[in-house]
């Protein structure tokens, strides 16, 4: 066997994931900078997290986040109706040979650690003893 790393007994290409991390941030940018042209009530308070590409260039997860966090659905249909005009505007920015196709998640990562800070903070145990303190 080749090596360790994926299906087709290839290593894994640090250079390769590299690659994909600079486009997803490129793609993200490019996004952005679209969104906010857009006269769209669902997506003012919308804000892109990251954008996750597979290696092909096949697909770009991503992922995004609101400021209220309640219009996920609403969000996530916007993002849905203008995918084609997105993808249009990263084609034409970012010059690849490949566009990928635009999937668009909400990223609940902020609200789980939000919601973790605040049952930590509302702990009424009292703080556990530090034994090494002799």
């Amino acid at each position: 066997m080749a090596g360790k790393g994926n299906k087709r007994g290839r290593r894994a290409n640090p250079a390769s994931a590299n690659r994909t991390a600079r486009v997803g941030e490129l793609i993200k940018r490019i996004l952005a900078e679209e969104l906010e042209g857009f006269d769209d009530d669902r997506l003012t308070l919308v804000s892109l997290t990251t954008v996750d590409v597979d290696r092909e260039l096949h697909r770009a997860v991503c992922w995004f986040t609101t400021l209220d966090g309640e219009d996920d659905d609403a969000v996530a249909e916007a993002l849905h109706e203008y995918r084609g005009r997105l993808r249009k505007a990263v084609g034409s920015q970012a010059r690849l040979r490949k566009t990928p196709e635009l999937e668009f998640r909400a990223d609940a990562t902020l609200r789980a650690a939000e919601r973790i800070e605040t049952l930590l903070r509302s702990d009424d145990r009292p703080p556990v003893p530090d034994l090494d303190d002799d």
